[in-house]
């Protein structure tokens, strides 16, 4: 019997991004649902009540939700391929490193992004920090999973997110010159054969970042 894989998601989210990397470094065939966030499915709501947010993967009717754990049931669903490391120690320091870009590195972003004007200043040296932490953490390597593209390289593609949200804002929060390892290894991500198919074309995206931003300014 043929497997039922179906994605619930959004075409400019690095969340639901992150699955389709995933699914497609697996060379998993899934059916990918498009979500209206300003209307969300039944279907959505349905099958993440909790949340009621994508990504949802649907694998044979078996709803998981939140993307770095749907990575990992990916990862060991489908064993070939691997995404995460066998070694019980490295698999816990991708896992470490994945939480940090998560809990650490994403608000702080998001603060100096949208954050209040008086305190943006603030905001953006909390950023670097974190990003230099995180380009500490990769030095020389080519990726965070070493020689290919691994769990924290996946879920850094927030970076990506990053790169267009600033330049729709007009701001420089990661440039080439301060953080010269983690652009780089963003280029190596462009070039990597699976990871490309998965990035939204620039334009079309950073019109709907700016669109975006201008909504959450406007509701302030």
């Amino acid at each position: 019997m043929a497997e039922e894989v179906k994605l619930f998601g959004m075409w400019a989210s690095p969340f639901s991004g992150r699955i389709e990397v995933a699914l497609k470094q697996k060379g998993v065939q899934y059916e990918y649902i498009e979500e209206d966030l300003s209307n969300k499915s039944p279907s959505l709501l349905k099958h993440n009540p909790i949340h009621k947010q994508i990504p949802v993967l649907l694998h044979n009717g078996k709803p998981v939700a939140e993307s770095l754990i749907i990575i990992e049931y990916i990862d060991e669903t489908w064993k070939h391929n691997p995404i995460l490391p066998t070694d019980p120690y490295e698999k816990a320091m991708a896992r470490f490193w994945a939480k940090f870009v998560d809990e650490k590195l994403l608000p702080a972003l998001w603060k100096a992004l949208v954050g209040e004007e008086k305190e943006r200043e603030t905001a953006i040296e909390e950023a670097h920090q974190q990003l230099k932490t995180l380009e500490n953490e990769l030095e020389e390597k080519r990726f965070f999973g070493g020689g290919g593209l691994g769990f924290v390289d996946v879920a850094a593609n927030i970076l990506v997110w990053l790169g267009v949200s600033q330049e729709a804002l007009g701001m420089n929060i990661i440039g080439e010159e301060k953080f010269p390892i983690l652009h780089a290894w963003t280029q190596r991500l462009f070039d990597d054969a699976v990871f490309k198919q998965c990035v939204p074309p620039r334009e079309k995206h950073v019109a709907y970042s700016r669109v975006h931003f201008e909504s959450l300014t406007a509701h302030k």
